[in-house]
């Protein structure tokens, strides 16, 4: 396909995702599947015009003037791929399979337009019923903080020193360049540009060993956060498919023992392979037959003995935007309120884990105040026996007084955003029991 092919059918797909309110991957699937003449990468091609499209689709309408899914597309690429109309003018030519000319209007906005004078929900990118939330958390500077996250995102990975050390993973990836991380010591960083296709990792090697995990670098810090150290007991409360798990297993060195478990046994099933792979013998799968409150706590034997409780809470993953672009514009208020319960739940859950002396690790994916301080405060209110307790910053080595420089340091933890950490959006709060 030509390029001007693939900017028609990314324009077709936005079309598609806007008048039937569906997940993008949904809609680029079901393109796919009725246009099997295009390859593979056209395939990618048009899956990361329509992913940019979502990432920046307020500030490119505006831009436009008019909010068509043609006009979002357009605006994208001046605002995030750096094209000029003179460009965009070859690309929409009209000809076969290319969109039809630019208008006189759509020349003038792309020679002229600019995101002066926009809101912050619209410079931002971002659903306005949001932006009180964001202006919780950032203040005045929340359209430079949400312009951030909707910017493509790098390929961090995590070097698994049970096996291999940073070094050696580096030159097993040599053809992708990867970088270290700035702020994480176990960390390597493959930066893309807004036009590249997604490396295989999964098909390499070093991956396929258990080498290397795929896992934003705000993930790995968070984990090294938690302090967990070699031979404490830890329960890994809200585990999913594992990921902060085997982080946790090559930081203690496979001394002590890590409970993962999660609500959900669907959300726990990948974790098995992926334990195997990475050679981590010191988790412990904890998986409910059914949905907790229908069957018996898988945890009930370890009431009180836990050195930390791991809480990756549920929540409305506004951190995750980068990565997840379509997710920003079908999150709704009533999620918010939900998963405020939820977060209050699982804290009560984990309270119950601790022992004297024994800590809780609380992160989300959010920036909102909403599931993060006020969660925090929120149970600090009601279990006295817990108070809020500073981090251990050194486990970041010579970055550490850099880090704490730049992370947004709160009443109960710290976020980490792309703006000030180039990480995904994080929180992260460490409360330790008394007595």
């Amino acid at each position: 396909m030509t390029p001007s092919a693939r900017l028609s059918a990314a324009i077709e797909v936005m079309a598609d995702i806007e008048a039937r309110r569906r997940p993008a991957v949904d809609a680029l699937k079901d393109w796919g599947l009725s246009h099997r003449f295009a390859g593979s990468g056209d395939r990618a091609a048009i899956a990361g015009l329509v992913y940019d499209a979502l990432r920046r689709r307020s500030s490119s309408a505006f831009l436009m003037g008019e909010d068509t899914s043609r006009a979002i597309l357009l605006g994208m690429c001046k605002l995030e791929r750096g094209m000029d109309v003179g460009a965009l003018a070859k690309l929409a030519s009209g000809e076969r399979f290319a969109p039809e000319p630019l208008t006189d209007s759509e020349q003038e906005h792309l020679k002229s337009g600019s995101l002066s004078g926009a809101p912050p929900h619209v410079a931002g990118d971002y659903p306005e019923w949001l932006d009180p939330h964001l202006a919780r958390t950032f203040g005045d500077a929340r359209a430079q903080e949400m312009e951030a996250l909707s910017r493509r995102a790098p390929l961090d990975l995590r070097v698994n020193t049970l096996k291999v050390n940073r070094d050696h993973a580096a030159r097993e990836l040599g053809a992708y360049k990867p970088s270290l991380t700035p702020w994480s010591p176990v960390g390597l960083r493959i930066e893309l540009s807004p036009s590249a296709k997604s490396p295989a990792i999964q098909s390499e090697p070093v991956f396929l060993t258990g080498a290397i995990e795929v896992q934003d670098e705000g993930s790995q810090i968070v984990g090294l956060l938690s302090g967990a150290k070699s031979g404490e007991q830890v329960v890994d409360l809200c585990a999913g498919a594992g990921g902060k798990s085997l982080a946790l297993a090559a930081q203690m060195g496979q001394r002590g023992q890590i409970y993962a478990t999660d609500l959900d046994k669907r959300r726990v099933a990948p974790i098995y392979a992926r334990l195997e792979r990475a050679g981590a013998r010191n988790v412990q799968v904890r998986a409910p037959s059914q949905r907790h409150g229908d069957g018996p706590d898988v945890l009930a034997d370890l009431e009180g003995t836990a050195d930390l409780v791991l809480i990756d809470a549920p929540c409305t993953g506004t951190g995750t935007w980068r990565r997840n672009p379509d997710a920003k514009w079908r999150v709704r208020p009533g999620a918010l309120e939900q998963r405020n319960k939820d977060q209050n739940e699982v804290l009560e859950r984990g309270a119950g884990l601790v022992k004297p002396g024994g800590r809780i690790a609380y992160i989300t994916c959010s920036v909102l105040t909403e599931e993060n301080d006020d969660r925090i405060e929120e149970f600090l209110a009601a279990h006295p026996e817990f108070k809020k307790a500073a981090p251990d910053l050194s486990v970041l080595g010579s970055r550490a007084a850099e880090f704490q420089r730049v992370v947004l340091t709160t009443g109960a933890g710290i976020v980490m955003t792309p703006r000030r950490t180039g990480t995904d959006g994080f929180y992260f709060s460490l409360l330790r029991r008394e007595g």
